[in-house]
């Protein structure tokens, strides 16, 4: 019957997944939860940013594509202005009903 050693392995510093710091004997990052099996890899001693945008990246083109070119109605900033309002003169409305 043959046992195999094993190795302690050893966890890098930053997390190669989410750029976290590990501490020193963690076996998992405590942030993402990667470890050895998961993400890390024998080269993984630093980030490589491989999440985040590229540097020509253009939000207004962006929300164009996920969310459309069409704006809110207008009319709903009126209907809010005019509910505002009518809420504010219920309210004096009642103070001065429950004053008497």
């Amino acid at each position: 019957m043959t046992r195999k050693k094993l190795t302690k392995r050893k966890a890098p510093e930053v997390c190669p997944v989410c750029g976290e710091d590990i501490p020193r004997t963690a076996l998992a990052c405590p942030e993402c939860g990667a470890d050895y099996n998961s993400g890390w890899r024998e080269d993984a001693d630093t980030y490589d940013a491989v999440d985040l945008p590229d540097e020509d990246f253009n939000y207004d083109e962006f929300v164009r594509q996920e969310f459309g070119s069409s704006q809110k109605p207008g009319a709903i900033k009126t209907i809010w202005w005019i509910t505002a309002l009518l809420v504010i003169v219920a309210f004096i409305a009642i103070y001065f009903y429950a004053a008497h």
